[in-house]
């Protein structure tokens, strides 16, 4: 049983010799990359060899704090791009409360669309998962708990566009930066 959880983290399947589950492809190693440096670290793919886990330290180490100033000017921008719209509505309809409530509000559910809830209807059609299953994905992996237990593109059964990983991994960072900014504004709210 060992030999065979062995084969399996190497990219041996039941099907034969093959590493047919795209790891180490370009999108793969995208996924991982971006797994990584987000330390969601789903625990389904490490570096196996010595000179790996060593770049893989060193990746990190630089990867982890690029990734967080990455996250916090995303995030500032999409803030920037509410105040933006709150203050043109403001300015518009002389709305002062109103406008501001109404543009965070227009934000909290288009995040929310783009980040939580239609996500989960391409991972039901790309990995067979319930939609409960594809927003569960979606929670814990935006919220860099990741778990492991459900990690995309690993069905042997499934054949993956090549575009998957990539938009799942672009998906990945735009929504840690959003979720990022609904933590900060509960905090503010619980403060």
């Amino acid at each position: 049983l060992q030999g065979i959880v062995q084969a399996y983290k190497s990219g041996i399947t039941l099907q034969g010799n093959t590493t047919s589950l795209g790891r180490w492809d370009f999108s793969g190693s995208f996924f991982f990359s971006i797994s990584a440096i987000t330390t969601i670290g789903y625990g389904n793919l490490s570096p196996s060899t010595a000179a790996g886990r060593i770049f893989c330290i060193l990746f990190a180490l630089f990867g982890i704090p690029l990734n967080l100033v990455l996250l916090n000017e995303i995030g500032q921008l999409m803030l920037l791009g509410v105040q933006h719209c709150a203050h043109h509505l403001e300015e518009v309809f002389h709305w002062q409360k109103k406008a501001s409530l109404l543009i965070k509000t227009s934000a909290l559910v288009t995040g929310l669309l783009l980040f939580l809830l239609l996500p989960p209807l391409l991972l039901s059609d790309k990995e067979g998962w319930s939609y409960e299953e594809g927003f569960y994905y979606s929670f814990i992996t935006l919220s860099t708990i990741g778990f492991g237990d459900y990690v995309i593109g690993m069905n042997p059964d499934r054949t993956y566009p090549g575009w998957y990983k990539n938009v799942i991994s672009l998906w990945i960072l735009f929504g840690m930066a959003w979720l990022t900014l609904v933590i900060k504004l509960c905090i503010n709210f619980l403060e």
